[in-house]
């Protein structure tokens, strides 16, 4: 076997090199459209027991591999995960997603926060990631994830998922230097954990900011863009060679921005076209994405189109063939059989 085959497809993409076709996964690939996740959901009704209990989080990770063989095999966990490490608890209730009980209101709360030791809190992090590179190989990239600082203070400060995000912007507009304090708190240790993540076993790690598409481009240059170039400075300075992906819901307003936050990889969502975000972004960049989640409800011709018009734009280096956002509850399993197929055979269907 060649030196290049022993690299698996998803990292030679984000290496930059020119490929037949762009290796595939899915956002939110394994959860509750797959009927065996549904199942074991109702086995164990605690989220954070199925992703905290390593032997239930590696069994669902290796869902969708088992079933569609993604190019990306994505730990299975949550964006709050590390949040009690730094001393903020939290509970996920099925519907109405997470709830923190104590918000983040007072200086005093921030100042009483300390850095992650992922050892201690996260031990079940490692058995994860060590246990999914064991299963898969080279056959699939091992991608490990976080959220980024300004969309974890969002919860930590609402509480809850918010529509208008009204006391997080209220402490932005009125005591920012409360929040700047926080911010960088918690940039320092989810630089820890993307570090502790790619020592266990973590070939890529994506961060995901799924709210800093709510800020104005000048906001975003404030509260988000310099907590995503800490983060990644300090994860580059010792993990230079692991690449790491930005991804950000609702981000056409600030897309050139997201390319300075100094990650090798900018996930785009499906409200900017694919060959646009490639002329925003600039020819270094490389690209991940972006098919609307809402295509898998479509015909299989629907779906084969949108996928090969996404390769088209995006080109044969530096992409990644995602969806824009995770699947959605309620797409149809078979459906997303077609989508992994016709993109892992799109090298030789679209020259037909």
């Amino acid at each position: 076997m060649s030196e290049t085959n022993d690299i698996p497809y998803l990292l030679r993409a984000t290496r930059g090199e020119k490929l037949s076709r762009p290796p595939v996964w899915m956002m939110r690939q394994a959860g509750r459209y797959m009927k065996v996740y549904r199942d074991l959901r109702d086995k164990y009704p605690s989220f954070r027991e199925r992703s905290e209990n390593a032997d239930i989080a590696i069994e669902i990770s290796l869902q969708p591999w088992k079933a569609f063989q993604p190019d990306g095999v994505i730990m299975f966990s949550d964006i709050l995960t590390p949040l009690p490490g730094i001393g903020i608890d939290f509970d996920i209730v099925e519907s109405k997603g997470p709830l923190i009980n104590e918000p983040i209101r007072e200086i005093a709360q921030i100042e009483k926060l300390h850095t992650l030791q992922p050892e201690e809190a996260l031990p079940f992090i490692k058995t994860i990631l060590k246990t999914l590179r064991e299963e898969v190989g080279n056959k699939s990239t091992v991608l490990g994830f976080v959220g980024a600082p300004w969309t974890l203070a969002a919860y930590a400060i609402e509480g809850k998922s918010s529509k208008n995000y009204a006391h997080i912007k209220s402490m932005a507009f009125s005591q920012p230097e409360m929040l700047h304090k926080f911010l960088s708190k918690l940039a320092e240790s989810i630089a820890i954990y993307i570090r502790y993540q790619i020592d266990c076993g973590a070939q890529v790690v994506q961060m995901f900011d799924s709210w800093a598409g709510e800020l104005s481009p000048m906001d975003y240059q404030v509260f988000a863009l310099p907590y995503h170039q800490q983060v990644v400075k300090q994860v580059k300075q010792t993990h230079p060679d692991t690449p790491l992906i930005l991804y950000i819901s609702g981000s056409a307003g600030i897309l050139e921005y997201m390319g300075q936050s100094g990650v090798d990889m900018v996930s785009v969502d499906w409200t900017v076209d694919m060959a646009t975000a490639r002329q925003r972004l600039g020819k270094e960049m490389k690209v991940q994405g972006n098919i609307d989640p809402g295509v898998l409800f479509g015909s299989k011709e629907f779906i084969r189109d949108r996928i090969f018009d996404t390769i088209r734009k995006a080109g044969n280096e530096g992409h990644i063939l995602n969806l824009g956002h995770g699947v959605l509850v309620g797409t149809p399993e078979e459906n997303v059989r077609y989508f992994f197929e016709t993109a892992k055979n799109a090298d030789q269907l679209m020259n037909k």
